[in-house]
């Protein structure tokens, strides 16, 4: 029974093997045998379920030789490869140039009928003159690129065409102006029309000589770089857009006197980076727009009317009413305190030695400074309130005496020494020169417009008062 399966099984492969050399389609099988991809392996072991006869048949080991030495010299690289058959075990030998030729050898050389295995002994060598001859290809790539030179011209020239048809879009600021709210997103929508058409232009051109795939890799590769660099920058990413925002909301004007959580100043310019504010002492503060845009923002100049309080204390035996309407009278008298909304005084707190009451004006800021309303609105109701016999009480302290600690003061006369008459403060009575002692204060209001007049062209103010106030 192994006789005659042996017998078969040789019957077979004898059959297969002439209806292969007598194929008319073995020469196209065969001239595609060296553009197989190489897969460099050791050895060549027979397929899953392949088997080996027993015998061989005689003259296959020269066959198998001629074919392959026939692939070879086809092939320029395994040209100066030998080939030696026994038994149907293919012995390679030789140079080759690179090393992914040795696993193209071996690769073509397993693949011909009757191969049981290959030994493979091809060996790369190192040389100079190989390593050059190796880049023979690179003349005919140079050829092509010589005679892709007009194709590529052209897609040079479309490409140009097309980022000039957006730079000429995007000089059209007038258009811009009208649909942007301030100039700043005026340059920023023309930016990213000429940004449109640039990369436009470039994918058509590329398209046109066939680099696609090309255009494809770079775009990704600059994904992931932009995923990163936008981690990295993601402070000067915030700030930029808070920077927009800020552009169109308009939160205040300029020399607007505001407070950005703990900074006070009036405002000298928004520009695309910072809030630039001048301090009531007359310096330059920069506060980033990020922080801007997220802070709580107190506008003292958006209402004209503005209060002012202070506090002050009487004895705990007095009576708090008489003193409230006392000190609302003397604020009433004064020209700069408003009489609609009317001034007014509350009770904040009852202590042991004292009652606090807590005394309201209000004032038009744009004739009246705050701080010169409220320091002389103070003087005005303590004035009163004493004419009135109210006394502000002083601090008091309790003392104790240890009956056996000698006096100090014990061989001190009685006497007492006069009391000095206690200064009485007379109201200051309201003349025609009051409204210019509490006039507002333009000292800094007049820096801050000469700092405007002598800025930069390049450092351009986002504040448009054209638009509303947010």
């Amino acid at each position: 029974m192994d006789k005659q399966a042996g017998l078969i099984v040789r019957t077979g492969a004898l059959l297969l093997f002439v209806w292969l050399a007598c194929s008319p389609a073995l020469p196209a099988a065969t001239a595609a045998l060296p553009e197989v991809s190489p897969q460099p392996q050791a050895e060549t072991s027979p397929a899953p379920g392949q088997t080996i006869g027993d015998t061989s048949e005689a003259g296959s080991d020269e066959r198998i030789a001629r074919r392959i030495e026939g692939i070879f010299a086809a092939v320029p690289a395994l040209r100066n490869v030998t080939v030696s058959v026994r038994q149907g075990v293919v012995a390679l030998d030789g140079t080759v140039a690179t090393p992914d030729d040795i696993g193209r050898a071996e690769q073509i050389a397993s693949r011909i009928v009757g191969v049981v295995t290959v030994e493979n002994g091809i060996e790369r060598k190192v040389s100079v003159e190989d390593s050059v001859q190796s880049l023979g290809g690179f003349s005919d790539k140079l050829a092509n690129f010589v005679k892709m030179l007009p194709l590529i011209g052209a897609a040079l020239a479309v490409a140009l065409l097309i980022a000039l048809v957006g730079y000429a879009l995007a000089a059209s600021t007038w258009l811009w102006r009208r649909l942007a709210p301030n100039s700043f997103l005026t340059e920023l929508i023309a930016s990213a029309i000429r940004f449109v058409f640039v990369m436009g232009g470039l994918v058509i051109a590329l398209q046109m000589v066939g680099a696609g795939g090309l255009l494809g890799a770079v775009l990704g590769g600059a994904g992931i770089v932009g995923i990163a660099l936008g981690f990295a920058m993601r402070d000067t990413i915030e700030n930029y857009v808070a920077s927009i925002m800020l552009s169109v909301r308009q939160p205040f004007r300029a020399n607007d006197w505001i407070v950005i959580d703990q900074y006070e100043g009036r405002v000298i310019r928004l520009t695309s980076r910072a809030t630039i504010l001048m301090t009531l002492d007359g310096n330059h503060l920069r506060i980033p727009n990020s922080t801007v845009f997220k802070a709580v923002i107190l506008n003292y100049t958006r209402n004209p009317q503005r209060r002012f309080d202070f506090e002050l204390g009487i004895n705990a035996d007095a009576d708090p009413t008489v003193a409230r309407h006392l000190g609302v009278d003397a604020l009433e008298q004064l020209g700069f305190v408003l009489k609609d909304p009317p001034p007014s005084a509350r009770i904040e707190q009852v202590g042991d030695s004292n009652i606090v009451i807590k005394f309201l004006g209000w004032i038009d800021q744009t004739d009246t400074d705050w701080y010169k309303a409220r320091s002389r609105a103070i003087p005005a109701v303590k004035s009163a309130l004493e004419s009135a016999g109210f006394a502000l009480p002083e601090p008091i302290y309790r003392l104790r005496f240890d009956q056996n600690a000698p006096l100090p003061l014990r061989n001190v006369t009685g006497e007492t020494p006069l009391a000095e008459p206690k200064a009485t403060f007379a109201a200051e009575e309201e003349d025609e020169g009051t409204q210019e002692h509490v006039a507002p204060d333009e000292v800094i209001a007049e820096m801050v417009e000469k700092e405007r007049r002598q800025a930069p062209e390049a450092d351009k103010d986002l504040l448009d008062p054209r638009r509303p106030v947010e």
